[in-house]
C-alpha cells in the first residue's frame, strides 16, 4: 500500500484539505485560494502515484463511483456529504473533473489531495475532458489564467495525462468515462496504453474516453460528437460475454433517471453514473 501523503509533507496536506473544506456549510460556496506552490505539489505528487498504479484499476466492493464533476464544486462537498467523506467510504470518480463549472479549481485540487492522502481508497479516472485541447477550451484554461497562470494549466495538463483510463470491480464491472471500443478484445490492451499520454483522435484511448451507448444503434454507429463512435446494446452484451462480466459502468452523458441501468439483456447491462452505493446497485440489478 502507498504511503499516506507520500511525497508530500502530511501536515501541509491535512491543511490544504481543511481549507478547501472550510466553506462546506456555507450557504453559498466560496473561493479557496491556494497559493500556486501548493497547487503545483499537488499535481507533481499525485501524478507520480497515478503512474505507479496501474492504467486499468483492479478495486474491490463496496465503493462509490461518481460521474461528471465538472467544476460544480458544491456539488462534490454535497456528494461527499451525502456517500461520506474519505476514509469513511472509497471512491472511484470518472474524470470530467473541471470546465464548464465555476470552481474547476477547488474541484480538481480536493480531489487531488484526496487521492494523495487515500492512494489505495480513492480513485480518479480520466474523462475527456482532462485533455488540454478540450479544456483549452471549455472553460479550465480560462479559470487557471484568470486566478493564476498559464504555467499551472500546463502543470495539470502534465498531471492529467497520467490520469488512469479504466477500472475494474471485482472482475465483474468494467468502468470507463466514455465506453466500448471497437478495438478492444482484451483488457490487456488498456493496461498496456502507455503514459503519460496525450488523448489521441481516434483508437482505444479515445473511444474509452468519448464514445457513447446509443438505444438506436446496432453495433457500431456514427457519433454526433465528431468523435469516436457509438454503441447498441448489442455489443454490450456480446463484450460483457466475452469477458465473463456483468456490467459497463459509465458517465459522459447526464441523464435524468439518476443512475439509469438500462437492462438490455441478462448480459447487456451499462449504467450512466453519479452516485451509487452497493445497496443501490444491488437492488437496481435484481
Amino acid at each position: 500500500m502507498a504511503q499516506n501523503g507520500q511525497g508530500m509533507n502530511p501536515v501541509l496536506l491535512d491543511d490544504i484539505i481543511n481549507r478547501l473544506l472550510e466553506f462546506r456549510q456555507a450557504r453559498t460556496v466560496r473561493q479557496v485560494q491556494l497559493s500556486e506552490s501548493e497547487i503545483r505539489l499537488l499535481c507533481t505528487t499525485s501524478r507520480e502515484i497515478f503512474l505507479q498504479q496501474p492504467n486499468l484499476l483492479e478495486l474491490e466492493a463496496p465503493i462509490k463511483i461518481c460521474g461528471d464533476i465538472h467544476g460544480q464544486y458544491g456539488d462534490l462537498l454535497r456528494l461527499f456529504e451525502y456517500g461520506g467523506f474519505p476514509p469513511e467510504s472509497n471512491y472511484l470518480f470518472l474524470g470530467d473533473y473541471v470546465d464548464r463549472g465555476k470552481q474547476s479549481l477547488e474541484t480538481i485540487c480536493l480531489l487531488l489531495a484526496y487521492k494523495i492522502k487515500y492512494p489505495e481508497n480513492f480513485f480518479l479516472l480520466r474523462g475527456n475532458h482532462e485533455c488540454a485541447s478540450i479544456n483549452r477550451i471549455y472553460g479550465f484554461y480560462d479559470e487557471c489564467k484568470r486566478r493564476f497562470n498559464v504555467r499551472i494549466w500546463k502543470t495539470f495538463t502534465d498531471c492529467f495525462n497520467c490520469l488512469p483510463v479504466a477500472a475494474l470491480i471485482d472482475d465483474k464491472i468494467l468502468c470507463m468515462h466514455g465506453g466500448l471500443s471497437p478495438d478492444l478484445t482484451s483488457l490487456d490492451q488498456i493496461r498496456n496504453l502507455t503514459r503519460p499520454t496525450d488523448v489521441p483522435d481516434s483508437g482505444l484511448l479515445c473511444d474509452l474516453l468519448w464514445s457513447d451507448p446509443s438505444r438506436d444503434v446496432k453495433g457500431w454507429g456514427i457519433n454526433d460528437r465528431g468523435v469516436s463512435y457509438t454503441f447498441g446494446a448489442d455489443k454490450v452484451t456480446e463484450f460483457l460475454m466475452q469477458h465473463d462480466m456483468d456490467l459497463v459502468c459509465r458517465a459522459h452523458q447526464g441523464q435524468i433517471d439518476r443512475g439509469g441501468v438500462h437492462k438490455k439483456s441478462d448480459k447487456g447491462r451499462y449504467l450512466f453514473a453519479y452516485l451509487y452505493e452497493e445497496e443501490w446497485l444491488e437492488k437496481r440489478m435484481q
